[in-house]
């Protein structure tokens, strides 16, 4: 009999020491016991000894495999890479098409559009930019403007838009034009106060919010001659928006730009779901979204530091002024030609055909309804046809 270092094997030690890969006590380990080969084993594998379990071989834990790892990044790197390229075609496309129309031999003069004296409007971001263009405009026509920075409201804030509400309705005046204007753009990856992704959050759904708490304040003001009008600012950038329906907060992955262009989808979404709400129930309210193109704005802040070179050496050509920004919010909020039109796109007070995707019935109500869960709403629409 082999002799053995040590004192007598425990039960279960040849296991531990096997998974180990140690001799047990401090001598050499006792060499195996010669016997019968096992079928289909090896040179020098012997039967277990009897009364012994067999020893075990420790499981290292799978490594990644390099290739793998690869396509991981490569995945990572292509879902940030294909937002950026298609947003800035977008644009690109868009400036080029603003070119060709200021370097025509003559253009149409600006509208003239009729006074609005005793009437209320709210502009959402109205404190610069193209909302403060149509805060301005509005305003010289007669109308009586809420600009939302001066009666406070955040909104990325689902409380502070709740507030607001209860604040504007305790004034006791009629709202006849609703101007969702205020927005972020390519702002980095953070969260609202209520969780949500920035772009979601303040561009959509703190609008979606305001819009559906003002509602009824809206339809007591329209008439059926005159009816009441909700303006909701997109951007071209929804061409290259898609939805994920699945993931609205940008949880598995974030993309600013991608995140900004599904903000702006999703607006497109929502004043065409809206507008079949209205016509369903019979409201004298109106929705429209507008495109106001590529403006010279502060909106550019977050864009990469070569973007903001070429746009502060060509802006002066290339891009709109606030002024040219607004033009379109001002005609779809005043022009006796948009009185009744609803479920419009307009750009360059012209209608024109959205992306495609924005037509699809059934993702506007599935985005309406969820939109209704994450700000806590009840959602009427399912009573809707």
């Amino acid at each position: 009999m082999p002799r053995r270092a040590g004192a007598a094997a425990r039960p279960g030690a040849a296991v531990t020491a096997a998974a180990l890969s140690l001799p047990l006590g401090g001598g050499r380990a006792a060499p195996p016991r010669p016997g019968p080969a096992r079928p289909g084993g090896g040179g020098g594998e012997t039967e277990p000894r009897a009364g012994r379990p067999p020893a075990r071989r420790a499981l290292s834990p799978p490594r990644p495999e390099p290739a793998a790892a690869g396509r991981e990044a490569a995945m990572s790197l292509l879902s940030a890479l294909v937002p950026l390229l298609r947003v800035y075609c977008i644009g690109l496309l868009v400036i080029l098409h603003q070119l060709r129309r200021r370097l025509r031999p003559r253009c149409p003069p600006a509208p003239v559009f009729p006074t609005q004296n005793g009437k209320v409007a709210i502009v959402t971001g109205g404190a610069e930019g193209i909302g403060y263009q149509t805060v301005k405009h509005l305003a010289r026509l007669g109308m009586h403007v809420i600009i939302v920075e001066f009666l406070y409201c955040d909104l990325a804030s689902m409380k502070s838009i709740r507030q607001f509400v209860q604040r504007f309705r305790a004034k006791n005046c009629p709202l006849h034009v609703l101007v969702n204007n205020a927005g972020v753009m390519l702002v980095p990856e953070r969260k609202t106060e209520d969780g949500f992704e920035e772009h979601f959050g303040l561009n959509y759904l703190g609008h979606f919010l305001l819009t559906n708490l003002l509602l009824d304040t809206l339809e007591q003001s329209g008439t059926h001659s005159h009816n009441a009008r909700i303006i909701t600012v997109s951007s071209a950038t929804h061409y290259a928006g898609k939805l994920h329906l699945n993931d609205l907060k940008s949880r598995c992955s974030y993309s600013p730009h991608g995140a900004y262009a599904q903000s702006k989808l999703a607006l497109v979404l929502f004043t065409y779901r809206l507008q079949h709400l209205l016509t369903a129930n019979g409201s004298h309210v109106t929705a429209n979204v507008v495109d106001p193109g590529v403006v010279n704005t502060k909106l550019y802040r977050h864009v990469f530091w070569v973007v903001k070179v070429a746009k502060w050496m060509t802006a002066w050509l290339f891009f709109k002024t606030p002024e040219e920004g607004a033009s379109t919010s001002i005609y779809a909020a005043v022009s006796p030609e948009m009185e009744g039109a609803g479920g419009c796109y307009l750009y360059n007070e012209e209608r024109t055909k959205s992306a495609d995707v924005a037509y699809d019935e059934e993702l506007q109500r599935r985005l309406w309804t969820e939109s209704c869960k994450m700000v806590g709403i009840s959602d009427e629409s399912s009573k809707a046809p």
